[in-house]
Formats: C-alpha cells, sequence, structure tokens
C-alpha cells in the first residue's frame, strides 16, 4: 500500500512552488518552454489582412490545476485545444481577454503600447469573475517572448501591426454553479490593419443595454459582449454600423460597440474645445487607448503641437445633450476609440428615426490629430512618457 499522505505525482510541466512547498506554482516566465513549428506559414499580402481572420504559427499556452498551480509556459504551434465539454468555459462563460498590438518601428524594434495598463486590467478582470490568480506582469514577459517568435508576422507598414489576445478561460469539470479552480491560459497573435475603411455610423439604443450599476461593464470579460450581437444585426438591417449604446431613462451616453466614445463640442467660452466622455461608474470599460486620449488632452505640451486647446472631460451626456449641441452648431466630431480601431470618425447618429449628423466628410482636426499622436507613438517614431514599451 501507499502512502496515504503522499503528494501525487505533478503532471508534465507543473510542478510546485519550490521556494514555498506545498503551494500552488506562481506563473513563471523563466520556466518558458518552444516547441517550434516545422513548417511556417507564407504572409498573407496586407491588402488581404482582415481583423482576427489570421494567426501567426505560435501561441503560448499554461494551465492552471488548483493543487500544483500554473504548468511551465509553452510556445507551441498554433493549434485547436482540447477540452471537457463539461468545463465551466462553456457552461458559464468564465472567460476574460486583453487587447494589445505590437508595433514594428523604425528601429526595427517591436514595441507595445503602455500594456502595463492592460495587464492591471486582466489582473482585476480574472478577480471579477473569480478566477485562480494570475500575475500580470509575468503575462507582458511571456507575451514579450511570443512577439519576438513571431516578428516576421509584425507589418511594417503604418497603420498596421501584430494584434495580441492573452485570454484566461475557466476550465473546472463539472456542472456545478460555482468558481472555477482550473484555467488555461492562452496567447494568440494576429497581424492586421485597419479595423474601419470608412466613418462609422451608430444606431443609439435604450431598450438593451451594454452594462448596468455592479454588473461587469468596466471589466474586459466575454459576457460582455455576446448579448450585444443582437441589437447590434438589428442596427445592420437598419442601415448602421454599430450601436451607440444608452443607459437610464434620461439616455446617458456610454460606450458604441464595444469601443468607448468620445465627442468634440465647442465651448461657449471660445477657449478651445471640450473632449468629452463618460465617466469610469462601473458600467464603462477602461481603455488602454481612451486613458491615453484623455492624458494627451490634458497635456499642455500636445497642445502646443496641434495648436488647439482642449478641454478633457469625464461627464454623464445624454442623446438630449447631443442632440442640442448638434442644433446649435456646437457639436464638431464623434469618435469610436479602441485598441482596435485606435481613434476613428463617426459621421451620423440614428435616434428615435432621425439622424443627428457629424459635420465633415471624415475625422476632424482633434481626432486626426490624436490618432496620428498615438499612431507616432505606438509604431516608434516618437517617444512619449515611456508609452512604448520595446519587447526585449
Amino acid at each position: 500500500m501507499g502512502n496515504r499522505n503522499s503528494v501525487a505525482s505533478p503532471a508534465s510541466g507543473q510542478t510546485r512552488d519550490s521556494a514555498n512547498l506545498g503551494s500552488p506554482a506562481a506563473l513563471d516566465a523563466s520556466k518558458l518552454s518552444m516547441t517550434l513549428a516545422k513548417t511556417l506559414k507564407p504572409l498573407q499580402p496586407i491588402e488581404t489582412l482582415r481583423f482576427g481572420q489570421s494567426f501567426s504559427d505560435h501561441m503560448i499556452v499554461a494551465t492552471y490545476d488548483p493543487e500544483l498551480g500554473w504548468s511551465a509556459p509553452e510556445v507551441k504551434p498554433y493549434g485547436p485545444i482540447t477540452l471537457d465539454p463539461q468545463c465551466s468555459c462553456f457552461q458559464y462563460g468564465g472567460n476574460v481577454f486583453e487587447g494589445m498590438k505590437a508595433y514594428l518601428g523604425p528601429d526595427g524594434k517591436a514595441r507595445l503600447f503602455r500594456p502595463d495598463m492592460n495587464m492591471r486590467r486582466m489582473e482585476k478582470s480574472c478577480a471579477r469573475l473569480a478566477l485562480p490568480p494570475i500575475d500580470g506582469d509575468v503575462v507582458l514577459e511571456l507575451i514579450k517572448r511570443l512577439v519576438n517568435v513571431e516578428r516576421r508576422w509584425i507589418p511594417k507598414e503604418s497603420g498596421y501591426s501584430l494584434y495580441i489576445r492573452p485570454t484566461v478561460i475557466a476550465t473546472r469539470p463539472g456542472l456545478g454553479v460555482t468558481a472555477s479552480d482550473h484555467a488555461i491560459l492562452y496567447i494568440l497573435a494576429s497581424p492586421t490593419g485597419p479595423y474601419f475603411a470608412k466613418p462609422v455610423s451608430l444606431l443609439a439604443v435604450s431598450e438593451n443595454v451594454r452594462a448596468w450599476p455592479g454588473g461587469t461593464g468596466g471589466h474586459k470579460v466575454a459576457g460582455n459582449y455576446s448579448p450585444g450581437f443582437l441589437p447590434q444585426r438589428a442596427a445592420a438591417e437598419k442601415g448602421y454600423d454599430q450601436i451607440l449604446w444608452l443607459f437610464g431613462e434620461d439616455r446617458r451616453v456610454t460606450e458604441a460597440g464595444a469601443m468607448n466614445f468620445f465627442v468634440v463640442v465647442k465651448r461657449d467660452d471660445e477657449d478651445g474645445v471640450d473632449l468629452i466622455t463618460a465617466p469610469l461608474d462601473g458600467t464603462i470599460l477602461p481603455g488602454v487607448t481612451r486613458a491615453s486620449c484623455l492624458a494627451l488632452a490634458s497635456d499642455p505640451e500636445f497642445h502646443k503641437e496641434i495648436s488647439v486647446r482642449l478641454h478633457p472631460q469625464e461627464m454623464v451626456y445624454t442623446m438630449s445633450d447631443l442632440a442640442k449641441w448638434s442644433s446649435e452648431g456646437k457639436l464638431l466630431e464623434a469618435l469610436v476609440i479602441g485598441t482596435a480601431v485606435i481613434v476613428g470618425p463617426c459621421n451620423r447618429i440614428g435616434y428615435e428615426g432621425k439622424d443627428i449628423v457629424i459635420p465633415g466628410d471624415g475625422m476632424g482636426p482633434v481626432g486626426t490629430a490624436i490618432r496620428k499622436k498615438i499612431l507616432d507613438i505606438q509604431e516608434g517614431r516618437t517617444e512619449w512618457k515611456g508609452w512604448g514599451v520595446v519587447c526585449a
């Protein structure tokens, strides 16, 4: 008979934390192993790239077991992951993810844009869904390793990038309604180009909501997205590209599709313009690009560069406010903001059978200036407050 108190041998790639024997192992980038693909895929012409449609040769995978902790992460050829159909990711949606991009600079170095913000958000998202704890700094190191392995997949052309999708899914076997104590971390890479080819039209809706107080709208969890597919389909049938999500009896403006939303409004005192977006009240995703737009808009150095005084405002505003600003000629620009789109123009907003038309034929001067600055930072043409992080 074996010793009833003995510890079972760990699965391949999983060992207990030797520094704290008996505790589950922490995720450790120094244990990364590599199994490289024997045959590499051909690169696509950039004009054929569509968001999330093609993937690089490799991915990173690590698994979490409640007794053993995190396995040694592995770079392996991109391919299917085998899971039991009773896993809680399928039954109860315990899935979180991040969206990031790697850019190739003129110096030939690959860069990420403010990745620490993505990692802090990922940690909070995992905690909100009671997933096993994850160290974002270690995930970031793994992302850098993957970017360097997949360097040939980063397009050299401006406006193109290698989109990175780190994901954590709940894999506890069983149908019991409880938090998952098993998980898989995987990181994918996908070459991509401009998200929208033209200005975006929005249909404002209030009968469906994207998020609500006390919910998960302020976290990047999978369950926030699929409930929006049906309203999105209805908007498309009416000739609109995306949804402008409203909330409450007063029809507060929140987000656009899966993006943050900004408007540029002329000030009564003629001291520049207001750059307005909804506040982080728990229903709004704290986007990295959103935070960057607000930071630039409050920076006097950036004001000098663009010769426009911007006043960033995080405030509650409603569809009535938008209609009023439009009728008074004060609504100058409407912008959709996010990792995929960076900064994109909106040309009209449908509401109660009428369109609020945004002036101009494309991106206005404020959106153009912010997009250019962010892209210059992302692509390594400009150094700005450490926002561009080299994948060394």
